[in-house]
C-alpha cells in the first residue's frame, strides 16, 4: 500500500471536515471530488453555490456531498466579523475592517477552523503562501511549545532505498528564508514530529550541508554545526546528526565512509536545508528528476491544521493534502 492510500485510511477512521476556500478553481473542485467519493473527507467549499455546481458539472466532478458557504450572504458571517475583531483589536483592527476581512474566503475559513466549525483548512492553489499564513497566524496562532511555524514536504520517492522505503520529510521547503541556527533547531524538531505523525516510524534527522563533519569549513556549515548542538542538548531523545552532505545521510556506503561512528548517518529520513534556496531546490529536484510524490508545502508550528499548496499543484496533490491534513487533525 503507497504512501497516500494508507493516509486516506486512517482519515477513514474518523472522519475530520476540511475547508477548501478556493472553490473558484477546477483543480480544487476535483480534489474535493476525490475525497469526497473515496469517502476520507468531509468536505466544505466557500464561493458562490450556483458558480461552483456549474464549474462542476461542466468538467464532470461531483461535489454534491459537500457543504457549500458563500461568505458573502452566510447567516455566520456576522458572528465570525465579531469574534475576529475580539481577536485582532488590540492590533489594530475594527470592526468595520473585520466585517470586510471576512468576506474574504481564507479569512472566513480560518475562523470556521477557529470555532471548531471546520477541522482543518487546505489553500494555496491560487493564493500565495503569504495570503495562507498570514490569517492563519493572526487567527489560529502558533501551537502551544512551538515558537517558530514552519514548512515541510512529504516526499514520496518511487522505488527508492533510501528513507523510509523512499518516504521523507523535507523541511523547510516553503517559509523560513535563511533561518539561525536555533531556528534550523526548531524546524528540526517540528520535522521530525511530523514525520512521526504522518508515517508512524521513528525520524532520523540529517542536518544538511555541503560538508560532512569538518570537511569544509564556513559561516555556512557552522550553522548547521551549532543548530546540530542545540537539538541535541535540548531535544535530547531524538536522532538527529550534522552537519551531513546529502549522500552522507541518506546512503549507507557513504555514511560508512564520511561518518562511521554516527548513529543515523546513511539512514536519514528527515533532511532539514540549510535555507529556503537550498529546500526549495532540493524538493523540485526529487520531485522532477525522480518523479516523487510531493506533498506540500505542508504547515507544522500552527494551533490548528493549515496547509499551503503549490500553486502549480494538481488536482491529486490537493486530494492528498485533504487526506494529510485531516490525519493531522486526528491528533
Amino acid at each position: 500500500m503507497s504512501f497516500i492510500e494508507e493516509i486516506k485510511n486512517r482519515a477513514k477512521t474518523s472522519l475530520k471536515t476540511i475547508v477548501l476556500p478556493e472553490a473558484s478553481d477546477v483543480r480544487v473542485i476535483e480534489g474535493a471530488s476525490i475525497a469526497l467519493q473515496e469517502e476520507y473527507a468531509n468536505i466544505v467549499l466557500l464561493g458562490d453555490e450556483k458558480k461552483i455546481h456549474e464549474l462542476a458539472e461542466k468538467n464532470g466532478f461531483d461535489v454534491s456531498k459537500a457543504t457549500i458557504i458563500n461568505p458573502k450572504t452566510s447567516e455566520k458571517r456576522n458572528e465570525y466579523a465579531e469574534k475576529l475583531f475580539e481577536l485582532r483589536k488590540t492590533k489594530g483592527l475594527t470592526l468595520e475592517k473585520a466585517q470586510e476581512l471576512i468576506l474574504d474566503e481564507v479569512y472566513f475559513g480560518m475562523m470556521m477552523v477557529k470555532l471548531g466549525d471546520s477541522d482543518g483548512l487546505v489553500s494555496g492553489a491560487i493564493h500565495s503562501t503569504s495570503d495562507t499564513l498570514r490569517p492563519a497566524l493572526q487567527i489560529l496562532k502558533t501551537a502551544p511549545d512551538t515558537k517558530l511555524v514552519s514548512a515541510f514536504f512529504a516526499m514520496v520517492v518511487p522505488n527508492c532505498e533510501y528513507g523510509e522505503k523512499g518516504v521523507f520529510v523535507f523541511g523547510d521547503c516553503g517559509l523560513n528564508e535563511d533561518p539561525e541556527a536555533q531556528d534550523l533547531a526548531e524546524i528540526a524538531h517540528s520535522s521530525a514530529k511530523s514525520f512521526e505523525q504522518l508515517v508512524g516510524k521513528e525520524a532520523k534527522i540529517g542536518m544538511l550541508s555541503y560538508s560532512t563533519y569538518g570537511s569544509a569549513k564556513s559561516e555556512l556549515t557552522q550553522k548547521v554545526i551549532e543548530a546540530t548542538a542545540i537539538i541535541k542538548e535540548k531535544y535530547p531523545e531524538v536522532k538527529v546528526d550534522g552537519e551531513l552532505q546529502l549522500d552522507a545521510a541518506i546512503v549507507p556506503e557513504v555514511a560508512r565512509s564520511k561518518a562511521p561512528n554516527s548513529e543515523v548517518a546513511g539512514q536519514c529520513n528527515t533532511l532539514i536545508f540549510p535555507n529556503l534556496d537550498a529546500g526549495n531546490i532540493g524538493y523540485k529536484l526529487t520531485q522532477r528528476l525522480a518523479k516523487a510524490e510531493a506533498y506540500g508545502p505542508l504547515c507544522q508550528g500552527i494551533a490548528k491544521p493549515v496547509n499551503d499548496l503549490s500553486r502549480g499543484c494538481s488536482a491529486e496533490d490537493i486530494a492528498g493534502v485533504i487526506a494529510i491534513t485531516c490525519v493531522q487533525a486526528l491528533s
